[in-house]
């Protein structure tokens, strides 16, 4: 289990001490945790600002709804993330993948992670509030869950996923005040937000299969993946892109940070907090996204929130983690 695991001797470590005094198991529990601090100082920054910048997205679609349609905004934030990131691999020196076979893959990753949600998204935010798109993106967890059974049909359900299933979308029901109806949410739109995080369930376990055993360096995957998303929007920002001509400064650097930051940046952040902290750690951003949105949507919207909106989030996440395994029911690990 590693050094820390190890047995050491019962005493605190001291760093004014005689460094002749610094051997033995004591010696190697000090580097051990200075490598740990270490390592924790290089991946928070990138999770802080991931949680940020993916938690400010929907207030960032929002306000670039001011100017630009659906269309619009799912364009515009790809094209700005795939020159970002387009400059950034070609000052690393990294080329883009050309093998038809593994565009194809990454077309397809484009179409579920980036030019169908990002319409949708933007769609819904048309008529319901970010924090009410915020949250429901964090069902996103459950959706992956149920893709991956439904892929894997061989592989039964266990009954913690099961349990985190329901309860998750019991946390939908409670965030949508099912009891009084859905409020001033037209059910088209939250029918597009569930569709939309559903692209983004089915996207990883294809992704896992397809994308991640070609060993791609990751920016050569995501430039050439939101290229083929800007490419594939292109026609629709053409015929209806542009809903105001009007650009006031606020969306404007709304839509750029949307872009370059929660667009393109922030995969790359993602992946190398992924690396260094562990996959359980990096998807744990999911668990942050909601409180962001909420806390943004309040302070620069003034978006109204209602007791069963946070209270509903946090039901949704407890059944993620729970379906995830983060949390186990009963004592040692869940029933399979």
């Amino acid at each position: 289990m590693g050094p820390i695991a190890q047995p050491v001797e019962q005493r605190t470590f001291n760093p004014w001490v005689d460094s002749s005094s610094l051997s033995g198991p004591t010696f190697k529990y000090s580097l051990t945790v200075n490598t740990s601090r270490q390592r924790q100082s290089s991946w928070l920054p990138a999770y802080i600002a991931l949680g940020i910048v993916w938690g400010c997205s929907f207030i960032f679609i929002k306000l670039g709804l001011e100017f630009l349609t659906p269309f619009g905004v799912a364009f515009v934030r790809c094209a700005l993330g795939a020159l970002a990131l387009l400059i950034y691999a070609k000052f690393k020196g990294i080329s883009l993948p050309k093998d038809r076979m593994v565009r194809f893959h990454l077309w397809v990753v484009a179409i579920l992670l980036n030019v169908i949600p990002g319409i949708l998204f933007a769609l819904a935010e048309t008529e319901v509030t970010s924090i009410l798109a915020g949250i429901i993106n964090a069902v996103t967890p459950l959706m992956t869950i149920i893709a991956i059974l439904a892929i894997n049909r061989e592989e039964k359900p266990k009954t913690f996923q099961i349990f985190g299933l329901l309860l998750g979308f019991f946390g939908v029901l409670v965030v949508l005040g099912a009891w009084k109806g859905l409020g001033d949410n037209p059910l088209w739109a939250i029918f597009v937000l569930l569709l939309a995080v559903s692209c983004y369930g089915i996207s990883f376990p294809y992704t896992r299969k397809y994308v991640i055993p070609l060993k791609i360096q990751t920016e050569s995957l995501m430039a050439m993946q939101l290229t083929l998303a800007a490419i594939t929007l292109l026609p629709f920002y053409l015929f209806d892109g542009i809903a105001e001509d009007e650009y006031r400064l606020g969306p404007v650097l709304a839509m750029i940070g949307l872009g370059v930051f929660g667009s393109g940046f922030a995969y790359l952040w993602n992946y190398k907090v992924m690396q260094l902290a562990g996959s359980a750690i990096a998807s744990s951003v999911t668990y942050l996204t909601p409180l962001v949105a909420i806390i943004v949507g309040i302070i620069f919207l003034n978006e109204s929130i209602t007791w069963n909106e946070p209270v509903g989030a946090l039901i949704v996440l407890l059944g993620a983690a729970i379906a995830q395994e983060r949390i186990t029911l009963g004592k040692g690990k869940a029933n399979r």
